[in-house]
């Protein structure tokens, strides 16, 4: 269930809700996408082998890889009508605090849990939290801000 908004000026309305989006498995070939994309290949990413006899007895997702999957894991999680468009303001604080192994589930919880009206939109903050299937502990909690731009 998305929360739903008639207009960036109705997002006032709307902090104190939360809405939850679907599992999403983060499996070995995202996990090596990443670590070619980044150029971070550290072996608790990739070495499968070497990884089983580590500390997390797996390979594991980079923090920032779970960090960039929240567009996806938010998406349609926030339905604003009267938007021209939605644009990342930035990050206020962002927490890693469980390591995402290799072919785990994640989804993502996001409450609005602020507006400001400025001559360019509403800022919005926001706290995602990425929560792992099977676990009462989250991957990662991040307050992030996003500018909604009114239409006309």
């Amino acid at each position: 269930m998305s929360i739903v908004v008639d207009s960036p000026a109705a997002l006032a309305d709307a902090i104190g809700t939360s809405a939850a989006g679907d599992w999403f498995a983060i499996d070995q070939q995202r996990i090596q996408a990443f670590a070619d994309a980044t150029e971070d290949w550290q072996w608790i990413h990739l070495d499968a082998e070497r990884a089983a006899t580590g500390p997390f007895g797996a390979t594991i997702a980079h923090g920032y890889l779970t960090l960039s999957l929240l567009p996806r894991l938010t998406q349609g999680l926030l339905a604003v009508d009267g938007t021209a468009m939605v644009v990342n303001y930035g990050l206020d604080k962002v927490r890693f605090l469980q390591p995402v192994v290799v072919d785990s589930r994640v989804r993502a919880v996001t409450e609005v849990t602020s507006t400001e009206s400025t001559p360019q939109g509403y800022r919005v903050g926001l706290r995602t939290t990425v929560e792992l299937e099977g676990s009462t502990r989250p991957a990662l909690v991040a307050d992030t801000v996003a500018l909604f731009v009114p239409e006309g």
